[in-house]
């Protein structure tokens, strides 16, 4: 019984953690698109089987003749490669600034409606 119970909050456990992963790999596809980057459906069996062999969920870069080109892989969801240059580099570092400074805000806020929760009055 107990190892039974032990699986089951194994198992409950990993689909959490591939839940947040899908959801991490969501937002960032979403500021990929929002930056510039075009998505590439691998939609051959070639583009396919180059699909597998990109190292996935990681923004790479490459020298592509004068200039660099990056890529983030998703042969999972999209079955696709997003691409872009450094203007589209550029622009995914800004928006990715831009929200986690919006994120750090939203955290301060919080912080500070709790702390009037449990201010001065809790300490006495």
């Amino acid at each position: 019984m107990k190892l039974v119970l032990l699986i089951l909050a194994a198992s409950v456990g990993l689909a959490g953690c591939a839940a947040i992963q899908r959801s991490q790999v969501r937002d960032i596809e979403q500021l990929l698109a929002a930056a510039g980057f075009k998505m590439q459906l691998a939609d051959t069996a070639e583009q396919q089987q180059q699909l597998a062999a990109m190292p996935a969920y990681r923004l790479l870069n490459r020298t592509k003749g004068d200039g660099v080109e990056y890529t983030y892989a998703d042969p999972t969801s999209c079955k696709c490669v997003y691409v872009g240059g450094s203007k589209e580099y550029a622009e995914y570092q800004r928006v990715t600034t831009e929200q986690q400074i919006a994120q750090e805000r939203r955290w301060a806020a919080e912080d500070a409606v709790n702390w009037g929760l449990w201010g001065p009055r809790y300490w006495r």
